[in-house]
């Protein structure tokens, strides 16, 4: 350790010394260190999360998109086949083949057949007849605003590697594509800039089965461009259309595709009709989704820059940052008011024992709150008093003992809702890509935020709209399997309860009679007077409690708060026994009924305000 860095030690820790000699400094450098830690951690966490997101969306949507889309391809290709064949037709028309050197009639009905093949369509370039013997054509094509059809000599045709591959083909037919850069031998007098593809068509006689001529339809790329405009398409992103033997039929950037297919982009398309694969080439790292046509075994290819993939992410997270830093900021605001808030009666205690310490037995510390610090004020106090304020201090004592007591309470029974009502939406995320899970969300949000509130006792309507949101997440999760039955007087809405009393008995219900059989269980929901008590009685006629278990849960509600056993499966309803008889005393009660089948459990309260709680 060289002598710099011996002396930027020996300074921090001086700095760490002088800054810990006050409780207050202490207190600010640990809430903001823990404040750093959380906001750091969910930044990350989070970025993670959304990350992982936009990839899992942006493969789910592209691969649909691409689908939907290849499936118009592949219709548009099955029209140009279609197209192509005389049908019924096919006798006159090599009829007229044959006749046509000789027969005016014969020439005129070939240039009418090809004047209605042409005006079938509006992506046609051009479209050319070949006579194989005669080594002529006939084409037609617009001119100057004129449909026009001409004859000429193409000696060249049977040349062309395209007129053999189209005679090789089990079906007589070949598509032929004119990508940029790509070498286009023709044969006929066509312009490849005006044309994107070419059909051509082996036309053999019935009898012998040999080539009597070859029908080539020359297509312009605007019914291509208009079906491949429905592939949402941003910058850096690129799309090809690849034929069965992967030659590129359309390529946004020739440039791209002719670098790209020396990195063996093509080699690494897979046999199945649509998969994903992250590629990397030059630098940048792409996520390659394509899709292979199902009847013709086209290709549609998609490679999406991840940096695009990701940028919604790590722009909420530069946001996360920013934010965080803000709220850090505020946050030492805070925690220095909040500090010296703490330590300030402790300075005010630590006069008093001074004076104390001196000799006067006067000295009292004023008592505010009922934190730690305001309970040595009150110890205090009581050392310096001696007085009848011990009693009515053991009395407070008891109160705080109580309230936590029933904060324990409370903090157990959420846990096993939080887990499964998560499962739930969880669950209902995997089997239906819906919108409905937004209410789901919703309905817990509204769930928690009535759990953490901090009223202990609560109307009977506050109890039941709970027990709305909180089946409707069940429901979420058992589907028509749980129905549920309101027999509640309005006049008993008002009744003032314990707050999640209602749902422990309901959980109880879907736990040990839903959860445990798989067909459909109704649970009622009830309420009435019986004399000065209220009675709520949730039954439900699912396999109900084994006779040992049902003893072990009535034993248990005899047991003292110390003497709790942690490992009761039914915690729930011991807990809730436990805060009846802290709020109402003995005239609580909680009674469970289970014969045979189905489960009732009744909780009688007394008819009052319950202000005791």
């Amino acid at each position: 350790m060289n002598k710099r860095t011996r002396r930027f030690f020996g300074w921090a820790i001086r700095l760490y010394d002088r800054i810990s000699r006050r409780l207050v400094n202490k207190l600010i450098l640990l809430f903001t260190s823990i404040i750093i830690l959380v906001v750091a951690s969910l930044t990350v966490i989070s970025y993670q999360i959304l990350e992982k997101e936009s990839v899992g969306n942006s493969i789910a949507s592209t691969t649909n998109n691409l689908h939907l889309v290849n499936q118009n391809l592949e219709s548009y290709l099955d029209g140009i086949e279609q197209l192509s064949l005389p049908n019924i037709r096919y006798v006159e028309l090599t009829n007229a083949i044959v006749r046509q050197d000789k027969d005016y009639a014969s020439r005129m009905y070939l240039e009418n057949y090809l004047r209605q093949l042409y005006f079938s369509r509006d992506d046609l370039v051009t479209i050319y007849l070949y006579l194989v013997e005669e080594q002529k054509y006939y084409s037609i094509t617009k001119e100057n605003y004129n449909i026009t059809v001409r004859t000429g000599t193409a000696g060249d045709v049977k040349g062309m590697p395209w007129y053999r591959q189209a005679l090789d083909n089990p079906s007589n037919r070949l598509f032929q594509a004119f990508t940029p850069g790509s070498a286009a031998q023709l044969g006929y007098p066509v312009e490849p800039k005006d044309t994107f593809m070419a059909y051509h068509r082996v036309l053999r006689t019935i009898v012998n089965r040999e080539p009597q001529a070859v029908l080539s339809f020359y297509f312009n790329s605007s019914a291509m461009q208009d079906i491949l405009s429905d592939v949402p398409f941003s910058e850096g992103q690129h799309l090809l259309f690849l034929n069965p033997d992967d030659e590129a039929f359309y390529l946004d950037d020739p440039a791209f595709y002719g670098e790209r297919e020396k990195e063996g982009l093509i080699e690494r398309l897979g046999e199945g009709k649509e998969g994903r694969f992250t590629w990397s080439v030059g630098g940048r790292k792409y996520m390659v989704v394509y899709n292979v046509g199902e009847q013709l075994g086209w290709k549609l290819v998609k490679p999406i820059p991840y940096k695009q993939i990701y940028e919604a992410a790590t722009t909420n997270r530069n946001i996360g940052l920013i934010i965080g830093l803000l709220f850090l900021l505020l946050s030492v605001v805070l925690v220095t008011f909040t500090s010296n808030a703490i330590t300030r009666p402790l300075k005010k205690l630590s006069g008093q024992m001074s004076r104390f310490s001196a000799g006067d037995f006067e000295a009292e510390a004023n008592v505010q709150g009922r934190d730690e610090i305001a309970y040595l004020s009150r110890h205090f106090n009581l050392m310096v008093k001696r007085t009848g304020e011990l009693i009515n201090e053991r009395y407070k004592m008891k109160l705080v003992e109580k309230n936590a007591i029933l904060k324990a309470l409370e903090a157990e029974i959420n846990p096993h809702f939080l887990y499964n009502a998560l499962q739930a939406i969880s669950t209902k995320a995997l089997k239906n890509d819906r919108y409905d899970i937004a209410d789901m969300v919703d309905a817990l949000a509204l769930t928690l935020r009535y759990c953490i509130s901090g009223k202990d006792i609560v109307l009977a309507r506050e109890e039941l709209k709970h027990i709305e949101r909180y089946l409707s997440l069940q429901k979420a999760r058992f589907g028509s399997r749980l129905q549920v039955e309101y027999e509640w007087d309005d006049a008993m809405k008002e009744l003032q309860l314990p707050k999640l009393s209602l749902q422990t008995l309901v959980e109880n219900a879907i736990k040990h009679g839903l959860e445990r059989v798989a067909n459909t269980v109704t649970i009622s929901i009830k309420a009435g007077m019986e004399g000065d008590q209220a009675v709520i009685v949730v039954g439900d006629d699912g396999p109900g409690f084994e006779k040992d278990k049902l003893e072990q849960v009535m034993k248990s509600f005899q047991d003292s708060w110390e003497d709790r056993n942690e490992s009761y499966d039914s915690i729930g309803l011991v807990n809730l026994h436990t805060r009846l008889k802290l709020l109402y005393g003995e005239a609580a009660e909680l009674r469970i009924r289970s014969e045979g089948s189905g489960t009732e459990m009744e909780m009688r309260i007394p008819r009052r305000s319950g202000s005791d709680g």
